[in-house]
């Protein structure tokens, strides 16, 4: 069983309750001193139950931990004792009524309410009938037990709000501790959440710059081999040796040009001025012109503005598409088809290549290199999907779709 008071010094008057004791006692004692017709052994005698009620309350009190005092049982006895120290000592003299008065303030500090009540009654008794005596007619004896009743009912209500009221400050305390320990636990979580999203988003770009790089300058690059090759192999004819070298000549402005637009993360240059349709058409007709290869483009359904990562998706896969069938495919002709639906956009890119084991390119691809695996990348990030349809010796046909993302500021 403990008490409902800590004694932890969390209450107001605890500081104030610690010391009182032995202030009080002090009182009592210099009034006693100077009370005249003792003799030395009555002074003595005084001096020494004095004496043993601070050594009580030091040793049964004052020494002990929170922990101690928060237990009821020892502190009944501590009180118990103390109200018969404070008895005798009024009965050796009546100055000591200032001691006594000590059990009223302590009761609800140490004691639980039922208890303390039944301390401040005991002390009210103790104070009125040891000082005053027993009064010997019944009005007298009355009216001690009126005050009596009075002083423990008055004493009892202001005690108990004061005790209710110091609960409830501790409980706002520890409510005020909990929080802060919350507020910090969690400005810790949001370091640590910045912390991680900075690093995702440092993961992210250099993912981004990687495409970029592989749609710019690699591609640029492997066009500008594949026309350098064709300039060696019609060294012997200066038109055919020119026409290549020109498209060199392009394909590295170009390449330079888009790659610059990369690191800047701006999207495709052939998106700022014209709409997905028009600007896969002017995609697919240069490289048409470069790889010497047909190619035909259509549009089905109603074209409508789309998000711009969306738009710069599609066109980047049209354009990693058509790269490896210039590398790859071997073919003589080439398709493409963008389909509006309601809730999807399709991309098809379509060639009559050489084709491939779908299975077994998966596995190479996916290990290393950029190609398809870049493809299902970018599409991954808007929600995309990538199916592919190919057999050695059938050509091969990829589809990209995404959701219909409309851009709703209308712009392009």
């Amino acid at each position: 069983m403990t008490s409902a008071a800590t004694g932890d010094g969390t209450w107001p008057l605890h500081r104030i309750l610690v010391p009182l004791p032995y202030l009080l006692l002090g009182v009592g004692t210099m009034l006693a001193v100077l009370t005249p017709d003792q003799t030395t052994g009555e002074r003595l005698g005084t001096a020494a139950v004095v004496a043993v009620t601070a050594a009580w309350a030091l040793t049964m009190n004052t020494l002990r931990s929170p922990s101690w005092r928060a237990r009821t049982g020892p502190m009944l006895v501590y009180v118990g004792v103390q109200l018969v120290l404070a008895g005798v000592l009024m009965l050796r003299q009546p100055t000591f009524l200032v001691f006594g008065v000590v059990g009223f303030m302590q009761a609800f500090d140490l004691l639980p309410p039922f208890w303390a009540v039944l301390d401040i009654g005991a002390t009210a008794v103790l104070i009125n009938l040891v000082v005053g005596g027993i009064p010997a007619d019944a009005a007298g004896l009355t009216l001690t037990l009126t005050v009596i009743a009075l002083q423990t009912c008055l004493i009892s209500w202001f005690g108990y709000l004061g005790h209710r009221h110091n609960a409830q400050s501790e409980q706002r305390r520890r409510a005020v501790a909990q929080l802060e320990a919350a507020l910090a636990e969690n400005a810790g979580l949001h370091a640590q959440l910045v912390t991680q999203a900075r690093e995702a988003g440092v993961h992210d770009e250099r993912q981004r710059m990687a495409r970029e790089i592989h749609d710019t300058l690699a591609q640029g690059l492997t066009g500008i081999i594949t026309q350098l090759q064709a300039a060696d192999r019609v060294r012997e004819q200066p038109e055919l040796w020119r026409h290549h070298v020109d498209q060199v000549t392009t394909l590295a402005r170009d390449g330079l040009a888009a790659a610059r637009r990369s690191v800047a993360a701006l999207g495709p240059q052939e998106l700022d001025d014209s709409r997905l349709p028009d600007a896969i058409a002017e995609l697919a007709t240069r490289w048409s012109r470069t790889s010497a290869v047909p190619v035909r483009v259509e549009t089905t359904g109603e074209p409508r503005p789309l998000l711009a990562e969306v738009e710069i998706t599609l066109f980047r896969v049209a354009q990693e598409a058509l790269a490896n069938v210039a590398r790859h495919a071997e073919a003589s002709r080439a398709a493409v088809t963008l389909s509006y639906s309601d809730d999807v956009v399709l991309l098809d890119v379509r060639d009559d290549g050489v084709g491939f084991a779908v299975g077994e390119h998966r596995g190479s691809t996916e290990s290393g290199g950029f190609g398809l695996r870049t493809i299902r990348q970018r599409l991954a990030r808007v929600d995309g999907t990538l199916a592919i349809e190919s057999e050695p010796g059938a050509g091969t046909a990829i589809n990209a779709s995404v959701p219909t993302l409309a851009d709703e500021t209308g712009t392009p």
